[in-house]
């Protein structure tokens, strides 16, 4: 209980440490206050609780009242193959551990990048949880365990129909995870879904308005055009694109080009 917690992040660090690299790092920011940290403990007395709610069919939302550091959700998505969570939050307890159970429970963990890390591996230890995180975002694991899984590549299918996707946006090992029996993407902010829910965005950086490259956008493009999905699920409570969200994707991308400049600077992805 007594691992920090970068309060600006919210992901968990194996020891104390001055910094948080996450955080540093160009597409994040330091507090304004400077660095501050937590533990699970102090956010426990501070009055933060589980939230849990349907965000879809199939899909139970997984979050913290009040929220915590970004404020992202998590989703449960109930599949028949056992259930996967879907990116990570911060908090955790007794309580919403036994409101995760009594919905079947976690067969495996996938998050879509390091913003998103939180205490992973608390959550991984209690439901002895793989936790699938792309290998190119290796360097990014705050507190490293063997519960991680990392895995190379474009695609890997974690259940069946269950499919990650190495997208490449905002993280060179950012990735979306595609439920091919519920015809829904799910993109953390990998894929943006903006506030009208019609459309999209890709960024490199959110908080610091550092767009995307041209090229990067084509690719993830590319990789996802063989999927069939209706709905967009984004990171925070009902951020969903309900209906035509394959159509979505590629209208935002062609937005999206139609107003960048092509010309290939540095950034995420390949």
């Amino acid at each position: 209980m007594d691992f920090p917690i970068c309060t600006t992040c919210g992901v968990q660090y194996a020891e104390p440490r001055p910094d948080c690299p996450i955080c540093e790092d160009e597409r994040q920011y330091v507090g304004w206050d400077g660095q501050t940290w937590t533990t699970l403990e102090r956010l426990r007395a501070a009055g933060h609780r589980g939230r849990v709610e349907e965000e879809g069919p199939g899909v139970a939302g997984v979050g913290t009242e009040p929220a915590t550091a970004i404020g992202q959700r998590a989703l449960l998505l109930r599949a028949p193959s056992g259930n996967v969570l879907w990116d990570m939050v911060t908090y955790i307890d007794d309580d919403l551990v036994r409101r995760v159970r009594d919905l079947g429970g976690v067969s495996a963990i996938a998050i879509s990048h390091p913003h998103f890390y939180g205490s992973m591996i608390e959550w991984a230890h209690a439901f002895d949880a793989p936790v699938y995180v792309h290998a190119a975002d290796r360097a990014w694991i705050a507190r490293p365990d063997d519960a991680v899984v990392f895995w190379e590549g474009e695609t890997k299918e974690i259940a069946d129909g269950l499919t990650l996707v190495n997208a490449g946006v905002h993280f060179d090992g950012g990735q979306v995870l595609h439920w091919r029996d519920a015809r829904a993407l799910f993109s953390g902010d990998i894929l943006q879904v903006a506030n009208d829910r019609d459309w999209v965005s890709f960024m490199y950086s959110y908080p610091n308005y550092i767009p995307e490259r041209p090229r990067t956008v084509r690719r993830a493009l590319r990789l996802l055009e063989p999927y069939a999905f209706d709905r967009v699920y984004g990171a925070w409570w009902r951020k969903i694109v309900y209906t035509d969200g394959a159509g979505a994707v590629r209208r935002s991308a062609d937005r999206y080009l139609s107003f960048a400049l092509d010309d290939e600077t540095p950034g995420g992805g390949e």
